[in-house]
């Protein structure tokens, strides 16, 4: 006997008003979108439309279609064992940070490649930039401390027409800087991003793994398997989010007047205080702290600014208008 076939909410309020992955996956037109999806879409057990979110290939082909269909990129790909991002997470980081600029600027959000944003750890998958281009018209810089990965963003962007001149990938050169070595003297950004790696070692990134496996109720697993892929570097770094999160708190003092908002992602609440006793510490004149929930997992963005008010309505009046 069948399962009995589940009732879906009509759009996942959870996700940000203006994201274009709201309501469920229209698998037709995805697969329109990218052909090569078709091998991967089944029925569940609820007979739905699916795929295996267990299987790394089949997830892999979900973002190409994903980023075909939503954003116009017609050719992605990265290398194997690198980090496949749940696309709808990041781009409701990208919404909330443009509610962010939009709040300094009367309720009116910026666009343009006038807006210039740098997202710290760019990853293989170049998708924070994909995201913030296709929908606001930002330009970016990539850096990140991977040859790969900075190989594979690059040949993302030299792929797609519409990234061509709006996205540049730096490689950072000393792992122990974050803004060091990719923020060039007199250069500004409105807005940096991060994404830091969660773990604190690669025993911990397994067992969080086999935590969320077990959380999907896939069973016999007795080896860790990354679904969503990755290298350690995107994973996983001595003393995990917090200590990451703090160093770059710590540097972003020294180029104050170089960035108008800092942010990062923050997955662990428990690192949330001890964050946030930092920026102050570190003389932030404004501090903000956006939730932010995907599902049954709640997250959020911390954000500050060293500017005062009058140098915040300066700089939009010189860069924005």
């Amino acid at each position: 006997m069948l399962p009995k076939k589940k009732v879906h909410p009509k759009v996942k309020s959870a996700l940000h008003p203006r994201s274009k992955h709201r309501e469920r996956y229209n698998f037709e037109q995805l697969v329109a979108s990218c052909p090569d999806l078709k091998p991967f879409v089944k029925l569940n057990e609820y007979q739905d439309e699916s795929v295996d979110f267990f299987d790394p290939k089949a997830v892999k082909a979900l973002n190409k279609a994903l980023l075909a269909h939503f954003y116009g990129i017609k050719h992605w790909d990265i290398p194997n064992n690198y980090l496949t991002p749940p696309i709808p997470g990041r781009a409701d980081y990208i919404h909330h940070v443009a509610d962010l600029l939009g709040a300094t600027n009367q309720g009116k959000i910026p666009t343009g490649k006038k807006i210039k944003c740098l997202d710290v750890g760019v990853g293989a998958s170049c998708i924070y930039p994909i995201i913030g281009n296709k929908e606001y018209g930002w330009s970016f810089i990539g850096a990140d401390i991977d040859p790969v990965s900075i190989h594979s963003s690059n040949n993302i962007v030299q792929a797609n027409p519409s990234l061509q001149g709006n996205v540049e990938l730096r490689l950072q050169p000393d792992s122990k800087h974050i803004f060091h070595g990719i923020i060039r003297k007199a250069e500004c950004f409105d807005l940096t991003i991060c994404n830091p790696p969660f773990h604190s070692s690669l025993a911990e990134a397994q067992a969080g793994t086999m935590r969320k496996l077990k959380n999907l109720q896939q069973k016999r697993i007795t080896k860790p398997t990354l679904n969503f892929g990755g290298q350690n570097a995107e994973l996983w770094c001595q003393g995990g989010e917090r200590k990451f999160v703090e160093n770059m708190v710590s540097e972003s003092k020294q180029f104050a007047t170089s960035c108008f908002w800092f942010t990062t992602l923050l997955s662990k609440e428990s690192n949330l205080k001890s964050v946030l006793y930092a920026i102050k510490a570190a003389g932030a004149s404004e501090i903000k702290t956006i939730p932010m929930g995907q599902g049954n997992k709640i997250s959020r963005i911390v954000a500050w600014t060293f500017l005062t008010p009058e140098q915040q309505k300066n700089w939009v009046a010189t860069r924005w208008k």
